[in-house]
């Protein structure tokens, strides 16, 4: 292969990785373009399971397509076994004449006959395998396995960015699932309406054939109260209540239980179940135990003050789920090269982390309303890390009193904010080795405003040049507080003075 077809395979194998988001396409598509570029029969990816102990078959353009997700090696078993424990390259011509050979049958790999296993491996943390085979005798060049061992390299931090993406997802859905249970929990339904609606999303949410509910009733026996799918006897669910601990049960009918407890008082419990043998994840139990602490609270008091719990855990998935968006993007910005593209991701990655700020604060203190000053100290904290210059030193000062707003303006007012300091960070201070930027935060009578000053070069002219980000930030006073935003040069032309205005809620203005 010349070096211009090794620069387009390289290409055309690096635009396919990076054209997919969640893991299965990422996997599919890296086998698929992989063998057709190299000129292989078929190519394979074997990833680590949570235990660490076995590589799983998770995709292949050649291998039976039934096998994907059940064939599975040990890690050193088979040549791809060997080449992720040893985490080096291994190349064999006849394949099952070698030794370290393991043949699987449900691969249907029989008719091949020469295989190249590289390791997958991010920052020397091995997490699978992946190999190239061929239908006849083929002795793998060193340019082969120097290209391969390069796919595999690009592959696992693809594969990494994808696993990051689908456990995105998956939170979002489990998100989107206790935003339900919060509407339903606070909506005027009556309590038997609510836990059927429960029962069904859990089973759902778990891919379970059913899910019981049973609650104890005034003789401290259990007593079915909500169901989906067809009925099922479970055993030994009264252990659940004696011992107030999870049950699972992996034979047939196998069974996921979790008690149903507030303060400390066993209300019940929720099982969700199958009726084949099966294992369930870490992450179902985490997902169904936390339901199940929102059904308690529901039985505790279906009001919305049983809400304030889950209101705190929505916030704090929100700012979880927020932050891991703002990472990916970190992950993508970290492989431009251009200038414009990278300050473009930056910014996006500092108003997703101002959004991220409130509802970090909402889940911490509990409270409905949001410490604007707080608010600000933090965001300006994020701003100064993100947005560092070598060899500039910029002080950002915080002062003022402590007011307080509900969520969503005090998510407008994050952005605005974010967006002023960003500015400031980003113009002000151009060819100057040190400066301040001061915000002060105020409050009079009905009205709160937030000022915000540098002593930087400031700009000519009555009003500086209307950039995206002024016109967001415009648009979120305007619109969404209902207030006034002023921008002018300091004293003298020098520094800027940006100034919000916003009437205060009439919730917090009224005696």
């Amino acid at each position: 292969m010349g070096k211009e077809a090794l620069i387009s395979a390289i290409r055309r194998i690096t635009n396919a990785i990076n054209s997919a988001l969640d893991l299965a396409t990422t996997l599919q598509l890296i086998t698929g373009t992989t063998a057709e570029v190299m000129g292989m029969d078929s190519c394979s990816i074997y990833l680590l399971d949570k235990s660490g102990e076995y590589l799983v078959l998770r995709a292949s353009t050649g291998l039976a397509p039934q096998a994907i997700g059940k064939a599975k090696l040990r890690l050193g078993e088979g040549l791809t076994g060997w080449a992720a424990l040893h985490a080096v390259p291994v190349a064999a011509k006849d394949a099952a004449s070698d030794p370290r050979f393991k043949l699987l049958p449900e691969t249907e790999e029989w008719h091949f006959k020469s295989l190249l296993a590289v390791p997958l491996s991010i920052q020397g943390r091995v997490i699978g395998a992946m190999n190239v085979q061929t239908s006849s005798y083929h002795d793998y060049t060193q340019e082969e396995i120097e290209l391969l061992s390069l796919v595999a390299d690009l592959a696992a931090g693809a594969i990494e960015k994808a696993m990051l993406y689908d456990n995105m997802q998956r939170q979002l859905e489990e998100l989107l699932a206790l935003a339900e249970v919060s509407k339903t929990i606070v909506s005027p339904l009556y309590l038997d309406d609510v836990l059927k609606v429960v029962a069904e999303m859990a089973a759902k949410m778990i891919k379970a054939t059913g899910c019981s509910l049973l609650l104890l009733d005034e003789k401290g026996e259990l007593v079915p109260r909500a169901s989906y799918g067809p009925p099922k006897t479970l055993p030994k669910l009264e252990e659940v209540i004696s011992k107030g601990e999870p049950l699972v049960f992996t034979e047939a009918p196998a069974f996921l239980a979790v008690p149903l407890t507030m303060r400390d008082k066993v209300r019940g419990v929720l099982a969700c179940y199958t009726e084949k043998p099966r294992l369930f994840s870490q992450e179902e139990l985490r997902f169904l135990s936390t339901l199940a602490n929102q059904i308690a609270l529901a039985i505790e008091n279906a009001t919305l003050v049983a809400g304030i719990t889950i209101i705190r855990e929505m916030h704090h998935r929100i700012k979880n789920n927020l932050q891991t968006v703002a990472m990916l993007l970190r992950m993508q910005m970290a492989e431009e090269e251009n200038h414009s593209a990278r300050r473009s991701f930056q910014e996006a990655i500092n108003r997703i982390l101002s959004i991220a700020t409130v509802h970090d604060i909402l889940s911490s203190q509990g409270f409905q309303q949001v410490d604007v000053l707080a608010l600000i100290e933090r965001l300006a904290s994020i701003l100064a890390e993100n947005m560092a210059v070598p060899g500039r030193n910029v002080e950002i000062r915080v002062q003022g009193q402590a007011i307080f707003l509900p969520a969503r303006p005090a998510t407008a007012l994050a952005l605005a904010v974010n967006e002023l300091i960003q500015n400031a960070l980003e113009h002000a201070f151009v060819g100057k080795d040190e400066g301040t930027i001061s915000i002060t935060v105020g409050q009079a009578g009905e009205k709160f405003s937030v000022e915000i000053t540098d002593d930087g070069v400031g700009f000519k002219g009555p009003e500086p040049k209307q950039t995206l980000g002024l016109q967001i930030v415009r648009t979120l006073i305007e619109d969404d507080l209902k207030g006034s935003f002023t921008i002018k040069s300091g004293e003298k032309g020098k520094g800027t003075q940006a100034l919000i205005e916003a009437p205060l809620p009439k919730t917090l203005t009224s005696g």
